[in-house]
């Protein structure tokens, strides 16, 4: 906060009322409005502010013995090496906060829960977990997601520095990463920057600047970013990137733009979005599921409010027309790749239930960047076999369908599911298949001190010609944490990963097997594979007083020869760990 003697800060309070959905807010807000922020009330007059805590001092002690199974089947453990880190958080003024960490450890942290990826060319999103990086992370968000901090990997030294000055929001990171992230053997160093600032009530102007260098290569990315809020109820966001790439001494550069004009009306409003990223656009310090192309939708939306009372209290229709081109196709004026017809109905009812349902029409082209080093066996006539380049055909149409439930948070538990099946693509082998997708989910909170939670992941492909199966992947996961007593707590999770795909063959067109190039100028079958592991962490955490805290934990992971048998696990890699932190307040 500023230092003066008399000030005025924007706030608003927020009661989500769990059992029915419903919100309280202190100040007077509407849905139908582009900013809610800025529809905050005003704590006027205050005095005497002063700041209390200036600095936090975190040492921390840490081992780790990890072992992992050699390609001999034989079974090895590291020494344990003990390792003194640490971290500092600094009040520099009321406004700007100081963080910096020396290797700092981030065992305890739960691992990523499994996820399954539909498109094969879009890369999988993790969310940030680390506590050093959590802290002020809501300042180095970006449109895109050009700064995004698990790019690093395992710092050895990082310092922070995020607030306000000069009334603008500042944030700034340098880190130096271990070798293990790195392409040339160097350690590689981030220098991450983004800057935003106020314009009038709601509308903002913003600038981010990255950078990694890995030995002789770097990474460069610029960005230009706002957002204008106008009329009460439309919002206007621009962003224009580059980015500058050396790699073995070779320089690439590439554009990233987006523009978006929304409308949120009461009872009608509009999404729409023009974006592109160029092929040649590379951020290795953020987070771009998938460069080369551009997308552009429009997305027109109803709500209907049904009379006080009754069971449906609110519903929103929406329409989305979309296209999407290959960026060179685009800049050639080559015509579309994809195009899509979504139709959406999502309802509130009474109670704070959320029932949705939607269809799909999509039109897919063939994208032959994804099957470079496909080929077909093709019979040669005298017993032998010849290898063609595969060619798929040219477009793939879907027509299906979704829906999805969420309970309200009751007292001891929430839950919601999400189902789609139809017509989609079969990635694998480049043709129509019947796509089931289900992810579901369920918290329970049977007492005060034990929660559970419960989620499960399922994708399934079945041929449409003979209904064979092609894919199937099944990620069920269960945590548990249970507070034995204030200062003690523990925490179990078991992930399992089941997944199965079919010897592959050109459904669409030959029904010849598919062969994969090696690289040496021979070709694979790509025949039947199968993977199934399991995945098993316990932690637990004395807390005795804020910031003072001892971890012991284990993790391990094991291969299964049957999906779901449990009965011949076979361990690949675990690790026992134990870490010891205190806090001195300064």
């Amino acid at each position: 906060f500023a230092s003066a003697d008399f000030q005025t800060w924007s706030f608003q309070v927020v009661r989500h009322v769990q059992h029915s959905g419903a919100e309280d807010v202190w100040a007077p807000a509407l849905r139908a409005k582009a900013s809610f922020v800025g529809q905050s009330g005003r704590l006027e007059r205050l005095h005497g502010l002063r700041r209390g805590l200036v600095m936090d001092l975190h040492p921390e002690l840490t081992a780790v013995s990890a072992g992992a199974r050699a390609p001999g089947g034989s079974y090895s453990r590291e020494p344990v090496d003990p390792e003194l880190g640490g971290s500092m958080r600094w009040g520099v003024t009321n406004n700007l906060t100081l963080n910096a960490a020396a290797n700092p450890d981030f065992s305890q942290v739960e691992s990523d829960a499994g996820q399954i990826n539909l498109d094969p060319r879009q890369a999988i999103f993790f969310p940030e977990k680390r506590p050093f990086f959590l802290d002020g992370i809501e300042q180095f968000a970006t449109p895109n997601n050009l700064i995004y901090t698990r790019q690093i990997v395992r710092p050895v030294a990082a310092v922070k520095l995020t607030g306000r000055s000069l009334g603008t929001d500042l944030a700034v990171l340098s880190a130096v990463d271990a070798p293990v992230s790195s392409s040339t053997g160097h350690h590689p160093i981030f220098n991450l920057l983004r800057l935003q600032t106020d314009i009038g009530g709601g509308s903002q102007l913003g600038l981010a600047y990255t950078d990694r260098i890995d030995g002789g290569d770097y990474n460069q990315v610029a960005d230009l970013d706002g957002r204008v809020v106008f009329g009460g109820v439309y919002a206007v966001v621009a962003q224009a990137a580059a980015s500058r790439t050396r790699t073995d001494g070779k320089i690439a550069t590439g554009p990233l733009w987006t523009l978006r004009f929304d409308r949120n009306g009461h009872r009608f409003g509009w999404r729409t979005y023009f974006g592109g990223v160029g092929d040649q656009f590379i951020t290795q310090s953020g987070f771009i599921g998938r460069r080369g192309l551009v997308n552009a939708n429009v997305v027109p939306n109803f709500t209907f409010y049904p009379k006080p009372g009754s069971l449906v209290q609110r519903v929103t229709t929406a329409v989305t027309l979309g296209e999407s081109w290959d960026y060179q196709h685009f800049i050639h004026n080559q015509g579309v790749q994809n195009r899509a017809l979504h139709l959406d109905v999502n309802s509130t009812l009474r109670g704070g239930w959320t029932v949705a349902a939607g269809w799909f029409l999509e039109s897919y082209g063939y994208d032959p960047a994804l099957f470079d080093g496909y080929y077909l066996g093709v019979p040669d006539g005298s017993g032998g076999i010849r290898y063609e380049p595969f060619v798929g055909q040219s477009e793939i149409d879907n027509n299906e369908g979704y829906v999805r439930i969420v309970t309200p948070a009751y007292t001891g538990f929430d839950a919601n599911i999400f189902a789609l099946y139809g017509n989609d693509e079969n990635f694998s082998e480049w043709s129509s298949g019947r796509l089931l997708n289900i992810a579901a989910s369920i918290n329970a909170r049977p007492t005060d001190q034990l929660r559970l939670s419960f989620t499960y992941n399922h994708q399934q492909v079945n041929r449409r010609t003979d209904g064979s199966l092609v894919l199937l992947n099944r990620i069920p996961r269960l945590k548990m944490e249970y507070q034995l007593a204030r200062p003690l707590f523990i925490r179990l999770v078991g992930e399992y990963d089941a997944s199965k795909q079919d010897s592959l063959r050109d459904n669409s067109r030959t029904e010849y097997p598919i062969y994969l190039a090696d690289g040496n100028g021979g070709f694979a079958r790509a025949g039947a594979v199968e993977n199934n592991s399991f995945h098993a962490e316990a932690l637990v955490a004395f807390t005795p007083t804020p910031g003072t805290v001892v971890y012991a934990g284990y993790g391990s992971t094991m291969a299964d020869t049957e999906s779901f048998s449990f009965r011949s696990l076979r361990r690949e890699r675990d690790s026992f760990f134990a870490k010891v932190s205190y806090l001195f307040r300064l």
